[in-house]
């Protein structure tokens, strides 16, 4: 088994950092093969030029790495925050870039321009790991938690990925060291159980 762990936040001191390694060390662990990036640390070009959109085209070597490592995947983690509901623009990126036609999804043989998709993604589970400085109260009745839709519906849902799974950690802003102690072992379980040991 092998998954894809892309982390997206612009501070290496940030607690995404943490969830990001308490992930991945989990994985190995379980002699999981683990891809990871962080997507700021490697600058990752995230903004989409108008020659990519045409799906048959000669991609940049990065963005073709990416794209081949997302395809192979059996397993998906996402780490960011949540910026006014949204994935870090870079982040956003990535998708634009990655999870393209014929790479993450398709549109079926009789679409007449519907835009009904097929997923094309190998990957079975994906796991998406969020701080919040937004009581779950507030988001819920406010906000409609819209990265649950996001990533669950218009992105893993869409291509084929339907085994989804989501934590938030919050209120990060007023979190204490033994709480985010504790949240890390929560990220831990729940990598364990969402991937565990290979054989």
């Amino acid at each position: 088994m092998n998954v894809s762990v892309i982390l997206a936040h612009p501070d290496p001191a940030s607690f995404n950092h943490a969830l990001a390694k308490s992930v991945v060390d989990q994985l190995i662990k379980s002699c999981i093969k683990v891809n990871f990036h962080d997507l700021y640390l490697e600058q990752f070009p995230s903004e989409l030029p108008a020659r990519e959109i045409s799906k048959n085209i000669i991609l940049p070597a990065v963005i073709q790495l990416h794209c081949d490592e997302i395809a192979q995947a059996d397993g998906i983690i996402i780490i960011h925050p949540n910026w006014w509901g949204q994935p870090p623009a870079i982040l956003k990126g990535w998708v634009d870039r990655v999870m393209r036609p014929g790479v993450a999804y398709k549109f079926i043989g009789d679409d007449k321009g519907e835009g009904i998709p097929q997923g094309l993604l190998k990957a079975r589970v994906a796991l998406v790991l969020n701080t919040s400085n937004t009581g779950e109260t507030r988001e819920n009745q406010v906000f409609g938690d819209p990265l649950e839709t996001i990533w669950k519906n218009c992105i893993f849902g869409l291509c084929g990925v339907t085994n989804f799974h989501r934590q938030v950690f919050r209120v990060m802003v007023t979190s204490t060291p033994e709480e985010r102690r504790q949240w890390l072992k929560e990220a831990e379980a729940i990598t364990r159980q969402v991937f565990p040991q290979s054989t």
